[in-house]
């Protein structure tokens, strides 16, 4: 698939705030070595710390287990406290977070890659897409030490786990084991490894097949948290659960069962009661905390607020006001991955031979689609929607989740052409947004996700919808690398409405962490799909019609905003895909210093040779002069000279072009007569 990039790049500022004035290094650079940046082990210091709590880090051993060298170097070196579980764990909820106050990183023996600032873990479903990054940037190995991870932390921590901090034993994250298991095997087809992974991937798929995680009778999953309270990661956002209590004060006509009268400093027995209703303020500082108006949460909302964080998509207002009621539904997206899970258990049994499992797997996998056609597809809307099996009643609630069982291959062909009709409903000029509905929280409108926009992406790419797909990733890779392009960060997340990284979140995680494991992850599996799709084909000199959707109608320039003539515009299309393209600038409103030097905005997402001179990839301002053309940054500061020749052979002179030599290999970009050679560095 080719995946025009429809860079938004020349878009390199945000209103009228100037881009960073120095281009960073080429964006698959930067997360080539992010690798390594987020990398974490048992060996290091910086491994076992935890902004998200205010105790000093712990390292926590399984029951039994000998202390490693590595962890007894680290532990002097590092001064951290190790101590051992209290006992062995078979399953989730076998040791309480109760019986560990002190929470403490748990051990894992292989290195990993967490997805930055605060997460500083592993985590369940980042893993998935930070490992797509990883095997298709040739790691393959740290790829596999990941999912043995996985493995290390079913055998002995009873569950794959939202991530490894003792705090997490009540819950684990979306099921995409077997997908990992599925890349990794696809590289080595190593099928003693595949085996030892069918016995542990085996155990992670019974979780969500057994109580708490059953959806009443429906015959599907739900998410689901066996612990009680707010959770504990939450201490350093104080405000998150008071800002709750007073949306809902400020919403009367919104009717929840999640507010109850309380004191901020309740007397014995109210703290008595609630315990019962609400939560525990002698035991937990952040339920202490969470106060407002008179007013506390119930225990209920708290459950709900718990199997939020379990779904991964917190928060939105998909299961109720900030998502309070998430354990009462049988969720698209969750129910989607554990039909791909049984597919792939089933292909993995194929693999070793295990007739009888393979058509047990395969019977499972049916009978979920059965009942996800019951309960989620909506044949009058083209649509699937969550259902809240408590009241029997389906949601209304457009979400992304909605293409999963695009991507899972569970959808028909009749659904998946329904679906592809809707995807308009959530797609802006940066890519897919997360609902249509604005909540003000993070998983909600105008917020796009590197997870959600590749299920999406892959999924419609599956069911042939070539075009929704190329369209699609152009516009979100756009948006990754145009901010990128401006302050050299990736980060978890972007408003895509606006193309922005500078969120704007009103409840919630209201920071834009930077990293980050999943959208490098993400990005670099689009860039694969991308060579994959046969880019080299395509290379060559971009059609008018082309510049004119990839070309913003204005640029900037010394913080100063100017429109584009697009008649006089060119660009390339590189055997890789990355594309450069020039246009001329109205600089009418420019002083006339500027203006006698500034005639051109030049945008390349690859680094361009003229003769001896290298131009990295970014934005740049430029003009044809009598000494050369001149190659300037955003801030008007000059970078280069490159010399010009006269072509007194060409038949047709315009303001600006670009055309390809004679003998292919390489372009020229030219300004009425002057030239200047260029190809891709």
């Amino acid at each position: 698939m080719k995946l025009i990039r429809g860079i938004a790049l020349a878009a390199c500022l945000l209103g009228s705030m100037a881009c960073a004035q120095t281009a960073p290094v080429p964006i698959e650079q930067y997360i080539h070595g992010a690798w390594d940046t987020l990398g974490r082990s048992m060996s290091e210091c910086k491994s076992v710390v935890d902004t998200k709590v205010t105790t000093a880090p712990i390292l926590y051993l399984p029951a039994g287990m000998a202390t490693p060298p590595a962890v007894a170097s680290m532990q002097k070196e590092c001064n951290v406290q190790v101590e051992h579980l209290p006992r062995k764990i078979a399953r989730m909820g076998d040791v309480k977070v109760a019986e560990i106050p002190k929470e403490g990183l748990l051990y894992l023996p292989n290195r990993y890659v967490v997805p930055g600032g605060r997460f500083n873990e592993m985590y369940g479903w980042d893993s998935y897409f930070i490992l797509l990054g990883l095997v298709q940037d040739g790691r393959v190995p740290l790829a596999q030490g990941i999912v043995e991870n996985f493995f290390f932390e079913i055998e002995n921590y009873g569950a794959v786990l939202n991530a490894n901090r003792t705090y997490f034993f009540t819950r684990s994250q979306p099921p995409l084991l077997s997908s990992m298991i599925s890349e990794v095997y696809s590289r080595t087809q190593d099928k003693t490894w595949l085996a030892r992974a069918y016995g542990d991937a085996e155990m992670d798929y019974a979780l969500w097949t057994r109580a708490p995680h059953l959806a009443g009778t429906t015959g599907l999953s739900r998410y689901d948290d066996i612990g009680d309270g707010p959770v504990p990661e939450m201490a350093d956002d104080s405000t998150y659960y008071p800002d709750v209590v007073r949306w809902l004060m400020a919403h009367p006509g919104v009717k929840t069962d999640y507010l109850l009268a309380g004191s901020a400093k309740p007397d014995a027995g109210e703290t008595a009661r609630l315990a019962k209703t609400s939560c525990d303020v002698t035991t937990s500082k952040v339920c202490a905390s969470a106060y407002a108006d008179g007013h506390r949460l119930s225990a209920a909302f708290f459950h709900g607020d718990r199997a939020m964080r379990e779904s991964g998509f917190d928060t939105s207002f998909r299961f109720g006001p900030f998502s309070g009621s998430t354990e009462e539904y049988a969720p698209v997206c969750l129910n989607s991955l554990l039909y791909k899970y049984a597919k792939d258990m089933a292909g993995f049994a194929a693999q070793l031979g295990r007739k009888e499992d393979e058509a047990k797997w395969n019977e499972r996998a049916a009978a979920r689609k059965a009942a996800v056609d019951r309960y989620l597809w909506h044949a009058d809307k083209g649509l699937y929607y969550d259902f809240d099996y408590v009241t029997g009643k389906a949601s209304d609630y457009n979400f992304i989740s909605t293409f999963y069982p695009l991507w899972s291959g569970m959808a028909s062909k009749e659904q998946a052409d329904a679906l592809a009709t809707h995807v308009s409903v959530f797609e802006h000029e940066g890519g897919l947004a997360m609902s249509d509905r604005e909540s003000g929280t993070q998983w909600d409108l105008p917020f796009g996700w590197a997870p959600t926009n590749l299920f999406a992406i892959a999924g419609l790419e599956r069911y042939g919808f070539h075009a929704d797909a190329e369209r699609l990733a152009g516009k979100f890779m756009s948006t990754v690398k145009t901010n990128y392009l401006r302050d050299g960060t990736i980060r978890e997340k972007y408003d895509v409405v606006s193309g922005s990284a500078n969120v704007k979140v009103a409840a919630g995680y209201k920071s834009n962490a930077i990293g980050f494991g999943w959208t490098n992850g993400v990005y670099t599996s689009l860039a694969a799909l991308e060579h994959a799709g046969g880019a080299s084909a395509n290379a060559g000199v971009i059609t008018a019609a082309e510049l004119q959707k990839l070309i913003p109608a204005t640029v900037y320039f010394k913080g100063q905003s100017a429109t584009v003539q697009l008649r006089n515009s060119g660009g390339v299309r590189f055997a890789d895909g990355s594309v450069m393209f020039a246009v001329l600038v109205d600089t009418g409103g420019y002083s006339s210093s500027i203006a006698e030097r500034y005639q051109e905005y030049l945008i390349t997402e690859t680094a361009l040779q003229f003769g001896d001179k290298t131009l990295p990839a970014g934005a740049y301002g430029a003009g044809f002069r009598s000494d050369g053309l001149l190659i300037m940054d955003l801030g008007g500061k000059t970078l280069m000279t490159i010399p010009t020749t006269a072509d007194t052979s060409l038949k047709r002179p315009v303001p600006l072009q670009v055309t390809k030599t004679e003998d292919g290999k390489s372009y020229r970009l030219y300004s009425g007569r002057t030239m200047v050679g260029f190809d891709a560095h």
